[in-house]
């Protein structure tokens, strides 16, 4: 489960403020509900959800070399 591998300081913020789902994927109908369900954690679609990947893509890719680091890390 992603919320393991989770520094405790964002965790809680997550568990307190939920999440938020973005993509196409997201917009399958009740799934912010099973994921609420499922692991006790508020969630919600976000608004334009089929643009917010596009867009945040389009951020990393204008600022390449502020998010270089993490996009080049390998786990």
């Amino acid at each position: 489960m992603f919320l393991r591998e989770t520094p405790p300081e964002l965790s809680a913020d997550i568990m307190d403020k939920g999440m938020v789902l973005a993509g196409g994927s997201s917009l399958l109908r009740n799934l912010a509900e099973l994921v609420t369900n499922s692991i006790g954690v508020p969630c919600a679609v976000a608004d334009n959800a089929l643009l917010c990947v596009a867009k945040g893509t389009g951020a990393v890719l204008e600022n390449l070399d502020l998010y270089k680091k993490s996009v080049m890390t390998k786990k």
